[in-house]
């Protein structure tokens, strides 16, 4: 099986360079020229990262200390240039290595590989999902806001997990009810409205941010 790896860097010559070379080693390649992009092809569960760490808005520091305690695989932090407390503060937010530019290809190969060799915990690999404020660890079954833990019941995290997985899409009541609650429940589908408030609710708490928007006349869906 082909390993994958993401490659976030906010200068598009240098995605295009290291996307060829990289696949052309037989890499599966997923790229992203943001940080913001760069969460969503987490999803995707790479097996290794290169973060470019000077990008605007969210930088490389910021994501790899979003997502490091929810993905394992090793993050190797791109740079310009690297002073001491640089490397204190990239290791302190859980990155792995750093490459000062400009690298050796064949150099950075080695080091990916390398820590590919050592990587033992990708049996560790959850499914996420990273909608603006909000994580989603599908595997494990918890939603998490600006790293806090938001405590869910089992039905609610059902509903999130259907129209977070399906961003955009309306579903109606009577849908949620038979996909969350099983076409033979006993009960009705105004059961699901209880429930989206009570998510709301406790959604709330952490962020201003709505996420399960109400389309009148027809249902629910979840804003990306």
């Amino acid at each position: 099986m082909k390993n994958k790896i993401l490659l976030v860097d906010d200068e598009p010559d240098i995605v295009t360079m290291l996307s060829r070379f990289f696949k052309s080693r037989g890499y599966q390649v997923l790229t992203a020229i943001n940080g913001v992009d760069g969460l969503k092809q987490i999803e995707h569960n790479p097996d290794i990262i290169l973060l470019d760490i000077n990008m605007p808005g969210l930088d490389g520091l910021e994501v790899c200390e979003r997502i490091r305690n929810h993905v394992s695989c090793p993050i190797l932090f791109l740079t310009a240039k690297i002073e001491d407390a640089d490397k204190v503060k990239g290791f302190g937010v859980g990155g792995d290595d750093y490459i000062v530019k400009p690298f050796s290809l064949v150099e950075l190969e080695a080091r990916v590989q390398a820590h590919l060799r050592r990587e033992t915990r990708h049996n560790l690999k959850t499914q996420l999902k990273f909608s603006g404020e909000l994580t989603i660890n599908f595997s494990a079954r918890c939603l998490f806001c600006k790293g806090e833990q938001v405590m869910l019941a089992k039905k609610e995290f059902d509903i999130i997990e259907l129209l977070s997985q399906n961003p955009g899409q309306v579903f109606d009541k009577e849908r949620i009810y038979e996909r969350v609650w099983g076409y033979d429940s006993e009960g009705d589908s105004s059961v699901v409205a209880e429930h989206i408030h009570r998510i709301r609710t406790k959604i709330a708490l952490y962020t201003q941010n709505t996420y399960i928007e109400t389309v009148w006349g027809c249902g629910y869906k979840w804003i990306r």
